[in-house]
């Protein structure tokens, strides 16, 4: 009898759904957007009971789509947007504030305070991250602190944290597992990725009880029973990663030296390094790959805020196009030598920059500049960002060959054809694209013995396209350049 995995790849703006065969094909989708809330300058929120719901509902549209009831999944796959943080009543389930988004930046003070009294190396050290608003100890504290009792109710062991796997697990199993895995462990600057435990000084720095958090395990491992009342079935959780975690695993970047890009809401670049917990010296992360068989694999991580994000709000902010598809027509049009910069530091600029006060500009306007152009710097912001990663990992002494891509924004050729230009590296798109939501069926897939081996997975990956860089250097140098000038005045306002 054929098996199926069930993978719940939750995201920033939408929750999403997809049923895999035993070979990695995609046999049915759902997915389902929810609302966004921004209650000032530079803070982003979701309602954490609606990405339940959202997850919910997609998880069964995926299971009706497909034509298989749950009880044909071997198992269930998840993952998450890292970092955004809910915190919740164990006794109710409920949240007692909005989820906290990974974008948002309401503790930047807080943050240059521990850097300003020396905290930063320390952080650093254990975690292989910087201080910085992004990941979810401030965003916890914040919680901690602006909740009546929560800090209280924290201590007394009446409040769990997690990042949205954790609040996921625990709503599909009732309430009886609050784990997480060693990948979104590593994203909350509060786990030791060399003890590969939560560290009690970083704990004792941001005021976090010990109470409040979720059991750490392997990205496979079993993680709980979905109950029945859920998929009509009980059914295996089996395997969980971080976004981008799961996609290094869909891409089947399993050995040293590989590295993909996944073009989502923000892009972020991640270079397998093995069993070496690599620290940059040019402001990139180390972080956790992935952990399996107790066994922790490390890689390099620079994240990008915005990146498919800036498309949306080219689309719903200034309605300059009605959908994302009509981008790559106007950037035919302009061509690649646009004189137009847009910097989406909508939330501020993260890797190598990790200013969260920059915000976003439009540079080089003209009297001709028209929709094109402004469209065409949106594409075109997302590569040279992807760019600023790249030079950093070259600076750290790492070389690419070639990068696997993914994401949403990597079907779009003129933007991969563009990439590979300005990088001046092969860009291999795979046939497969949603490797995120494929990372998190093959994790389960281990879990649950549908997939024996990494080599086994390695197999599957099949490259759909190749796009060779074929641009002159002087304007690949003279492009970058001027997106580098853009880039300091946003830094320097």
């Amino acid at each position: 009898m054929t098996r199926y995995l069930l993978a719940i790849d939750q995201g920033t703006t939408s929750s999403r759904a997809i049923v895999f065969d035993q070979s990695g094909n995609s046999i049915a989708t759902d997915q389902q957007e929810f609302h966004q809330y921004f209650p000032k300058d530079g803070w982003v929120e979701h309602d954490a009971l609606e990405i339940w719901e959202s997850t919910l509902s997609v998880c069964r549209g995926a299971l009706k789509q497909a034509g298989i009831e749950a009880g044909a999944l071997a198992g269930i796959g998840i993952t998450n947007q890292r970092e955004t943080t809910v915190v919740w009543e164990r006794d109710s389930g409920r949240p007692i504030h909005h989820a906290i988004v990974w974008q948002d930046r309401r503790t930047a003070s807080l943050c240059a305070k521990l850097k300003a009294d020396g905290h930063e190396d320390t952080v650093v050290d254990r975690t292989g991250l910087l201080i910085d608003p992004y990941f979810s100890a401030t965003k916890i504290a914040w919680i901690l602190d602006h909740v009546d009792g929560a800090r209280a109710r924290a201590e007394a062991g009446e409040l769990a944290f997690g990042t949205v796997d954790s609040w996921l697990l625990w709503n599909l199993t009732g309430g009886r597992s609050h784990r997480t895995d060693a990948t979104n462990a590593s994203r909350t600057a509060l786990f030791n990725i060399h003890d590969q435990d939560w560290d009690p000084t970083l704990l004792d720095l941001f005021r976090i009880p010990k109470a409040l958090l979720p059991e750490v395990l392997d990205s496979a491992a079993d993680y709980g029973t979905a109950q029945p009342e859920w998929l009509g079935a009980p059914v295996s959780i089996a395997g969980i990663a971080g976004d981008q975690h799961a996609a290094l695993i869909g891409q089947a970047c399993f050995s040293p030296g590989m590295a993909k890009s996944t073009y989502g809401t923000g892009c972020f670049l991640m270079l397998n390094t093995g069993d070496r917990a690599v620290r940059s010296e040019n402001r990139l992360l180390t972080t956790m790959a992935y952990r399996l068989n107790g066994k922790p694999c490390y890689a390099v991580e620079g994240s990008i805020f915005v990146a498919g994000a800036a498309m949306q709000w080219l689309r719903d902010g200034l309605k300059l196009i009605r959908h994302a598809s009509e981008s790559s027509a106007h950037a035919e049009a302009v061509g690649v030598d646009n004189p137009v910069y847009l910097v989406p530091a909508f939330t501020g600029l993260g890797a190598p920059h990790w200013d969260p006060h920059a915000r976003g500009a439009i540079m080089g306007l003209t009297r001709d500049t028209g929709i094109g152009e402004i469209v065409t710097a949106g594409l075109q912001s997302v590569c040279y960002q992807t760019k600023d990663l790249v030079r950093a990992i070259q600076n750290d002494g790492a070389s690419l060959a070639s990068l696997r891509v993914d994401g949403g924004m990597a079907v779009n050729d003129w933007v991969m054809q563009f990439l590979a230009d300005i990088l001046n590296v092969t860009v291999d798109r795979p046939r497969v694209t949603e490797t995120t939501a494929l990372g998190a069926a093959y994790l389960a897939g281990l879990q649950t013995g549908l997939f024996e081996s990494l080599e086994q997975i390695s197999e599957l990956w099949e490259c759909e396209r190749q796009f060779h860089p074929t641009m002159r250097p002087a304007l690949r140098e003279s492009l970058y350049a001027g997106w580098l000038d853009a880039v300091e005045r946003v830094c320097n306002n």
